[in-house]
């Protein structure tokens, strides 16, 4: 499997880089785009990497936040065979801390090649697109919020979801930002590894120690191989790759890894 990082926080390669992440995946069966990024960004780097988007055969959305869905219209502009898959609230309004809005557009809601999913998704004997209910450990929020009728209630993530790809005995998973909890993630389900966001950004090394090892630990006693990026967090990294060792890595836009 190959991964290559199109939209992401960093970058040193002299593509666009934003608040979004975007992936590009090769499978043996597949080409798949997970998540889109803020904006077209990512078709921009696509281009400068020479990877023809138009032949993505099968697209995920991993959750209904702008910097995960922001390029949609572009990838259906671009894409004329893809469907994707996204949970079946990915467009409620979303909101963060501050009651500033991060949800999707709403006036791309309800596209003829959207596939709208109610708990689990197995697609075929390579791709299951799954979602979590069961958690070891509380969600931490920072303030997020999702808008329900006239109400506001305090966000669980019930439109986050995880795409699992099936390689024999082995199985790779791709996360947007694990907002349900990397440590629930990780009780959850068995991986050789994990690319993606851990949602760590907010915690602070001093002050949210235990957290972050409680998080350190989980992740080393997995035993798999972890490539993370957008909202983990710099400082937040070398913390968990102090703690976890060489099992630990950082990708930035441009990157391409691959795994085996």
């Amino acid at each position: 499997m190959k991964v290559t990082v199109l939209s992401e926080n960093t970058g040193t390669k002299g593509l666009i880089t934003e608040h979004g992440l975007s992936l590009y995946i090769e499978t043996d069966r597949h080409k798949i785009l997970f998540d889109f990024g803020s904006s077209d960004a990512f078709y921009k780097n696509a281009e400068k990497l020479g990877i023809d988007l138009g032949l993505v055969d099968i697209a995920f959305l991993s959750h209904g936040h702008y910097d995960h869905g922001g390029g949609l219209e572009k990838f259906l502009e671009i894409n004329k065979i893809a469907y994707v898959y996204m949970n079946e609230l990915a467009f409620e309004p979303h909101y963060n801390g501050r009651n500033q809005y991060i949800g999707l557009d709403p006036s791309m809601d309800g596209h003829p090649r959207y596939i709208k999913v109610r708990g689990n998704a197995d697609i075929d004997d390579e791709l299951s697109f799954v979602s979590i209910k069961d958690l070891k450990t509380p969600i931490d929020t920072h303030g997020q919020k999702v808008k329900r009728g006239k109400y506001m209630e305090k966000e669980k993530y019930e439109h986050e979801m995880y795409l699992l790809i099936h390689d024999g005995f082995k199985d790779y998973l791709i996360s947007g930002c694990a907002h349900r909890g990397i440590i629930n993630l990780v009780y959850a389900m068995r991986f050789r590894s994990f690319v993606g966001g851990l949602h760590t950004m907010g915690y602070d090394e001093v002050c949210d120690e235990e957290i972050l090892l409680d998080t350190a630990k989980a992740l080393k006693d997995s035993n798999a191989e972890y490539y993370t990026c957008h909202c983990t967090g710099k400082e937040q990294f070398l913390f968990l790759q102090k703690e976890v060792g060489d099992k630990m890595h950082s990708i930035s836009c441009g990157d391409t890894i691959e795994i085996r």
